[in-house]
């Protein structure tokens, strides 16, 4: 076995369920990153994320709901 490997071994038998419950979670939270940024960056959604652009920086929608 190279050192790499030797590096990178992992036995799963060994693990806790700590060790599985951050795995899992590691995993779930990358792939809900990959489809935020796939709906974000999405041509077709341009249009919409713009028009909240300024949201923030509105004040007229808070003196409205006064």
């Amino acid at each position: 076995m190279t050192k790499l490997q030797e590096y990178f071994n992992t036995e799963w038998s060994a693990m806790t369920g700590t060790d599985w419950f951050g795995l899992i979670l590691t995993v779930v939270i990358f792939i809900l990153m990959v489809v935020v940024y796939y709906w974000a960056l999405n041509p077709k959604n341009k249009q919409e994320l713009e028009s909240h652009r300024t949201m923030l920086l509105n004040d007229d929608d808070m003196k409205s709901e006064k």
